[in-house]
């Protein structure tokens, strides 16, 4: 989509997007600032990637800042320094996240990669959560918190255990999270993606667009296309405007229908 066919239905807005020096984070924070926020601050512990993305879009529109989202410390220092720099904060998308260096059955479960898992997915995405929306109440800002989750939460591909978990466990952070910061005017929501080649899939033994056509088979989507980034940010451009006013508590799973198709036979 290009950006003069783009609406502002952003306009004015200031958002953290951790995770966003590569993959989704960083499609979804040129989408962000594409549809007109006034700041996009990307959050990341890729210094030079993060600032190279900052520039790419537009200092004048976008941020880096270094921050590793598994020290509560460094996020709340993020959250207040947005708020002090920028003048408040309207949307964080929180989206860091790993997976196992190995694939991991329940059977020779690895509890030093799975620690990390969880430590990275769930547990820093409840750190921002609670920081980002911490601001957002002292400030009285009805505000937009957005996780990302993945269709794998509900249907598990095979030896991807302690990632399964961790996201379910972020579709349980982002209900909770919602029921509770409701009265205040923030809507919570999780996008899902299907399978997308991002530097993540690729650390996980899927280096290349064409090997996770191939992966994927027959679970492509129902109109025969894999899922980009930019599908999966334009999701969460949608969650953090104000056309999503009335949605929250939600999971947007932008897979193409995978997770309405039946299990296939193996061949």
């Amino acid at each position: 989509m290009s950006n003069n066919s783009m609406g502002k239905k952003l306009q004015g807005k200031v958002a953290i997007v951790t995770g966003g020096a590569s993959g989704i984070g960083e499609t979804t924070a040129r989408v962000l600032a594409d549809h007109g926020a006034r700041r996009v601050v990307i959050a990341d512990i890729q210094s030079e990637k993060g600032h190279a993305v900052a520039k790419a879009i537009g200092l004048e529109r976008c941020s880096f800042f270094l921050c590793n989202v598994t020290d509560e410390d460094q996020v709340e220092t993020l959250v207040k320094w947005t708020v002090t720099t920028y003048g408040g904060l309207d949307i964080m998308f929180s989206n860091a996240a790993v997976v196992s260096t190995s694939l991991q059955t329940v059977l020779d479960l690895d509890l030093s990669q799975f620690d990390r898992v969880m430590s990275v997915n769930p547990r820093s995405m409840a750190v921002c959560v609670k920081h980002a929306a911490r601001k957002m109440v002292e400030l009285g800002t009805r505000g937009a918190i957005i996780c990302t989750a993945t269709t794998a939460a509900e249907k598990p591909m095979m030896n991807t255990t302690d990632y399964v978990m961790s996201k379910r466990a972020v579709l349980g952070l982002m209900r909770s999270a919602s029921l509770q910061l409701g009265k205040h005017g923030i809507r919570v929501n999780s996008v899902s993606p299907g399978m997308v080649y991002t530097p993540l899939a690729a650390n996980n033994g899927l280096p290349t667009p064409e090997a996770l056509e191939e992966y994927i088979g027959p679970y492509m989507s129902l109109k025969g296309e894999t899922v980009t980034a930019e599908n999966v940010a334009d999701a969460v451009a949608f969650l953090a405007s104000d056309e999503a006013a009335l949605v929250t508590g939600v999971d947007l799973k932008v897979d193409g229908g995978i997770i309405a198709m039946p299990f296939l036979e193996s061949n």
